[in-house]
């Protein structure tokens, strides 16, 4: 009984979190460029004298679905998606590097390349500034030319440093932007290639996720169910044993 009942416990603490997480996938299924988190439990024995008929779920480490989602084409020359695997880079919120596939890119006040959440998006030399009078394309390979309006003559501004580290070894962040488990910069990749004129969507599921939270809801019933199946047992052994 013991054992069952810190298992639906810790089982019901951990379902609830997972149904948060699910809910957050499902408020991000518009979210361009969103990568759908996963979360999984296992039984953990509890260490200890005194402790060897308990067990606790807890969660292991929460990942990522790397999926592609689909791609929206929209025409516009500051749009990208990624072709395949790798990662747009920006600079994060605290300065550091940070990885990304939401591609609609705008150019700053300033003249900075940035995202349309305002990220500074990076190249292989730093961020890319762009002549505000001049029109702005980007190639496949990420490329980045400036033209002046009815003029032939390109400029090249720099190229986005494109990035394609180990899925293994990213890590999701709390601003939604991935990084390098290790904290240090990937290293840029030739291989990577861009879609102009197009936005990658995010890759939830809403119909799979709507069915989870509802085998969530479930499962949290089912171990209140347990914890009060052991809770009867314990007041009928009770019983028999004060007779």
């Amino acid at each position: 009984m013991d054992r069952a009942l810190y298992i639906a416990m810790t089982g019901a603490k951990q379902v609830t979190l997972q149904h948060a997480s699910v809910a957050n996938n499902l408020a991000n299924v518009n979210t361009q460029g969103y990568k759908a988190q996963e979360d999984l439990f296992r039984a953990l024995p509890v260490q200890g004298d005194g402790a060897k008929t308990r067990a606790f779920v807890v969660e292991t480490s929460p990942r990522a679905d790397f999926s592609p989602g689909p791609l929206q084409q929209t025409g516009a020359a500051l749009d990208l998606a990624v072709r395949g695997e790798g990662w747009l880079t920006v600079q994060g919120p605290d300065g550091q590097e940070a990885y990304t596939r939401m591609g609609k890119l705008q150019v700053s006040p300033d003249g900075q390349l940035q995202t349309a959440t305002g990220l500074i998006v990076m190249g292989d030399g730093g961020p890319i500034a762009v002549p505000l009078d001049q029109e702005v394309s980007i190639g496949g390979d990420g490329t980045v030319s400036t033209v002046l309006p009815g003029q032939a003559a390109v400029s090249t501004a720099g190229r986005l440093k494109l990035v394609n580290p180990p899925a293994a070894d990213l890590t999701r962040g709390g601003d939604g932007l991935f990084r390098l488990r290790s904290g240090n910069p990937a290293p840029a990749d030739a291989n990577v290639r861009l879609v102009t004129g197009a936005l990658e969507m995010s890759n939830v599921n809403p119909a799979k996720s709507l069915v989870s939270m509802i085998e969530l809801s479930r499962q949290f019933d089912l171990q209140m169910r347990v914890i009060r199946t052991v809770d009867e047992n314990d007041r009928s052994a009770t019983k028999v044993l004060t007779v």
